[in-house]
């Protein structure tokens, strides 16, 4: 198969087209003709070089934990899916990445309902389970209300839209020019940055009593202060967080039970016109370098994703 991948550490230029090895699929895990793949923060760490990971990565790697595409082959054990099904969803942990070439094995699904774009589904994978993973630990249900710092990008935009459906109030951060991005998810908008809790007291929408921490950008005492205290607060980004009693939730990093079920979920909102990913911008596969570096510019309102049906050896 061909695949995007690369072959040292580097900006985003290291990234080219070339040959790999065809994936085949384990027990539980289905193999699919990838169609899109989104762009995530652990793609950037690790082409940077920039990931913890990296003395244990093998080189040339491929990236990409997300994808959506068609099965073709299934792994022993699966059961309800055959080749042909559309679906969505990421890779193995483990494996810290290789969904972006024409064939790659996914380790968690769910079928893509009609009602959700390629470009969505190949976004969609660790965004939903990361944030459908902090709302559980929050507890965030119909009444509450959610403080979520960071609320534009690709985990908090779709948390803001989960926690909705879920029967709750969110209040979410972001720079000015993504309020109105924000407003049209669902979420009460609100600046980030020092003075939070002044601005969100302001706002007069009553006290908040969870708050869930996506961007670790130091706002944790303000976020203890509006809930009333630390175990009422969940960060996905800060790594100080334990060390004042803030639960620091990390997924199958942190041996934590995950949120994988939250992808039926959102596809079966998504059928309801109630659930989108939202998409800030999308590259073919020969662009895949311009596709990381539109990633780590701002503003982050929605995923970059790559569409693979152009590159060679793929439809």
């Amino acid at each position: 198969m061909f695949a995007v991948q690369f072959d040292r550490f580097g900006g985003p230029e290291v990234l080219a087209i070339g040959p790999a090895a065809d994936p085949h699929p384990g027990p539980g895990e289905v193999r699919i003709n990838v169609r899109t793949v989104g762009v995530s923060p652990v793609d950037i760490a690790l082409r940077a070089g920039a990931s913890p990971s990296r003395d244990s990565l093998a080189l040339p790697h491929i990236p990409g934990v997300d994808a959506a595409g068609v099965i073709d082959e299934v792994g022993a054990g699966v059961d309800g899916f055959s080749a042909g099904d559309e679906v969505f969803g990421s890779v193995d942990v483990a494996r810290l990445g290789g969904a972006s070439a024409q064939f790659a094995v996914l380790a968690f699904w769910a079928a893509k309902p009609a009602s959700m774009s390629w470009e969505e589904a190949g976004a969609a994978g660790t965004s939903v389970e990361t944030a459908t993973r902090a709302l559980d630990l929050l507890g965030v249900g119909e009444g509450t209300t959610l403080l979520i710092d960071g609320a534009a990008g690709g985990v908090g935009s779709v948390a803001v839209q989960l926690a909705t459906a879920r029967g709750a109030r969110v209040i979410g951060t972001a720079r000015p020019e993504s309020h109105t991005f924000l407003a049209g998810l669902g979420a009460i908008p609100v600046a980030y940055g020092p003075g939070l809790a002044e601005r969100v007291r302001a706002l007069g929408a009553g006290p908040v009593g969870l708050a869930l921490d996506v961007a670790g950008a130091g706002a944790l005492e303000e976020l203890i202060a509006l809930t009333g205290g630390p175990a009422a607060v969940v960060t996905l980004a800060d790594f100080t967080g334990p060390g004042r009693g803030v639960r620091l939730s990390r997924g199958q990093y942190g041996g934590e039970p995950d949120g994988r079920h939250g992808l039926a979920a959102a596809a079966a909102l998504s059928s309801r016109g109630r659930f989108r990913v939202p998409v800030r911008e999308v590259f073919p596969a020969a662009r895949a370098a311009e596709a990381h570096a539109a990633a780590i510019r701002g503003p982050r309102q929605g995923k970059i994703v790559i569409d693979l049906a152009g590159m060679p050896g793929g439809d």
